[in-house]
């Protein structure tokens, strides 16, 4: 079976390798003959996650909560319509918040001065974790771990913990930072992040690659004092401070997963690091990237690997931004070397959609099209997010036309987390239909409980002719998904039978067996 398996993946790889050649050779047929991926392969299961960043967005701090009620609403419908799934949201950019904290103040970013509660007591991330769950989209909570201030401008609110204990932090670059050496450090994030999770119904945790700061050039990083206190004692050397950083980051990362399971272990925890882990000609045994650029191990002191490995993260989200061809960091490179090196969790890809639309193939057109077969010819890789969610929402060079109509044109679950549970939930029972003086409604039962994972927590609805197979793998079949035990059948004047199917999927993604009807609209 496993010499079968491998050579299925190995003909699914090649054929998809051939079809890229096609596209490549076809630069001279026009824009409504071309292969679309629509023709190649709509996965059924497929993280199609977008950021949604709140750092250096002044269009919150200018909006009363309405109108920002107004404008998530018309986003989350926009980016559900170019098959958007999960939404990436930054609720703590700079040790602030947007959401209701007694740990951290409001951010500046939400009401332009940091400590300043929004009118009428509303909730960003309360509002925005509702209208996803109507939508069936997840909310990932997003966090900056380190990050005080991005510039010597920003005015901390009175009883910041950075007045009231400035030993726990340094300034770098005209910037502050908690300073990840300090054990105490480490307890507050996880406190945030304990917070978060017990009091909102967020699908995960995530944070970005933003651990030790970017270095900057002749400035070494101010943790002398703390390397004293604390890295001496735990037998570590001037020589190997780099050693010392990274454990700093791997207990973070350890104690945070710890944090976020002793309160709902089913929330997942992911980490979208920067697109290059070690350049090759930087490690002894060659086992790097072939680039030449920042790096999450030697820079960044981020070991995302061992991280993957040890099971601390329960996905991983590279930022491969560059373009295809890029002298320094090529995509093609990179997500070659992140697919064949990180298997034992889920692997996405962060995609930036400036540079992707403005790089041009040899036939002027964008590098979406080669972006996304490439992304989805690795079985190891299992979806893209999209880097930033603006840029969809402006439709930018055509981007969410892009979406809807090729590579994102049908709904697709979120593969199922099968590391945290593999088993299936209970099928829906008791499918019927009803009439209402308005409507005519599909209707079942099921065991959901919210405080139970492996209960339903959604419902996928697929549609079949009365003479086709019951295929559930196809994505093009399915017709609705929903959170509800209902959906609104059409009316088509009594004439047609159609075969409907209802599964249940749990907070891990797995999908229960069909139920069947025929029904006559």
């Amino acid at each position: 079976m496993n010499s079968l398996k491998k050579i299925n993946t190995i003909l699914f790889r090649y054929c998809l390798q051939m079809i890229m050649i096609v596209l490549l050779c076809t630069s001279c047929a026009s824009k409504k003959q071309r292969i679309t991926f629509q023709d190649i392969t709509q996965p059924k299961r497929e993280f199609r996650g977008a950021w949604l960043s709140t750092a250096w967005q002044s269009r919150y701090s200018s909006m009363t909560p309405r109108q920002m009620k107004t404008y998530f609403t018309t986003s989350l419908d926009y980016l559900q319509a170019c098959g958007v799934n999960a939404i990436i949201f930054q609720v703590r950019p700079q040790a602030d918040a947007f959401y209701k904290s007694e740990l951290e103040p409001w951010s500046a970013h939400l009401t332009g001065k940091q400590g300043k509660a929004p009118e009428d007591g509303f909730d960003p991330l309360a509002f925005l974790v509702e209208e996803c769950h109507k939508r069936n989209m997840e909310l990932h909570a997003w966090l900056n771990p380190y990050r005080v201030t991005t510039s010597e401008k920003d005015k901390l609110a009175e009883g910041s913990l950075y007045y009231r204990e400035p030993n726990r932090f340094v300034k770098y670059d005209g910037k502050i930072y908690f300073d990840p050496g300090i054990p105490d450090n480490r307890k507050f994030i996880c406190m945030v992040v304990q917070d978060i999770v017990s009091r909102y119904d967020v699908d995960a945790i995530h944070m970005d690659d933003y651990f030790y700061p970017y270095p900057v050039a002749g400035k070494p990083f101010p943790d002398d004092a703390s390397f004293q206190t604390y890295g001496r004692s735990q037998g570590y050397t001037d020589s190997n401070r780099a050693d010392w950083r990274r454990s700093n980051v791997n207990l973070l990362i350890q104690e945070v997963k710890y944090a976020i399971a002793s309160v709902k272990p089913w929330v997942r925890f992911g980490i979208s690091p920067f697109g290059i882990y070690r350049n090759k000609k930087n490690t002894p045994d060659g086992s790097g990237s072939n680039t030449n650029g920042l790096q999450n191990y030697d820079d960044l002191y981020a070991d995302v690997k061992l991280w993957v490995d040890k099971g601390w993260i329960d996905y991983c989200m590279p930022q491969i931004y560059w373009e295809i061809g890029h002298k320094s960091a090529d995509y093609e490179t990179l997500i070659n070397w992140w697919a064949n090196n990180f298997k034992n969790r889920p692997l996405y890809i962060g995609q930036d959609v400036k540079r992707t639309m403005d790089a041009k193939t040899p036939s002027g057109e964008s590098q979406l099209q080669q972006k996304m077969i490439l992304s989805r010819s690795f079985p190891a890789i299992e979806g893209n997010c999209f880097w930033p969610a603006y840029e969809i929402l402006d439709n930018y060079k055509g981007i969410a036309d892009e979406l809807k109509t090729n590579y994102q044109h049908y709904p697709a679950l979120i593969p199922a987390y099968t590391h945290m549970s593999d088993k299936k939930p209970k099928p829906v029972e008791n499918l019927q239909t009803e009439y209402t003086e308005t409507s005519h409604i599909l209707k079942w039962k099921s065991n959901a409980d919210n405080l139970n994972p492996e209960t339903a927590h959604y419902y996928v609805i697929y549609r079949f002719g009365k003479s086709e197979k019951e295929n559930l793998d196809d994505a093009k079949f399915i017709v609705g998904i929903t959170r509800e035990t209902k959906y609104v059948l059409p009316y088509e004047g009594s004439k047609n039978i159609y075969k409907y199917v209802v599964t249940a999927v749990d907070a891990f993604h797995n999908e229960s067996k069909g139920k069947l009807k025929k029904i006559k609209l």
